[in-house]
């Protein structure tokens, strides 16, 4: 899955939403786009409802599915 998600500028954002993501699900991967604001989460089983909820809770903004 795909997510556009604000408020990412830097290395520590990186940090903070992948460590939110595999909080949930240690198998998932996860690789952010700073520059597309991007977060690709593959593998594992979060549901996208799941990774929305630990991006929010992370502090980040969750603004749609990328395709």
């Amino acid at each position: 899955m795909k997510l556009i998600v604000d408020n990412m500028s830097c290395n520590h954002c990186v940090k903070a939403v992948t460590k939110a993501i595999n909080e949930i699900d240690a198998k998932a991967v996860v690789t952010v786009d700073l520059a597309k604001k991007e977060v690709t989460i593959e593998g594992g089983t979060i549901s996208q409802e799941d990774a929305i909820k630990a991006i929010d809770n992370a502090g980040y903004q969750f603004v749609g599915v990328a395709y």
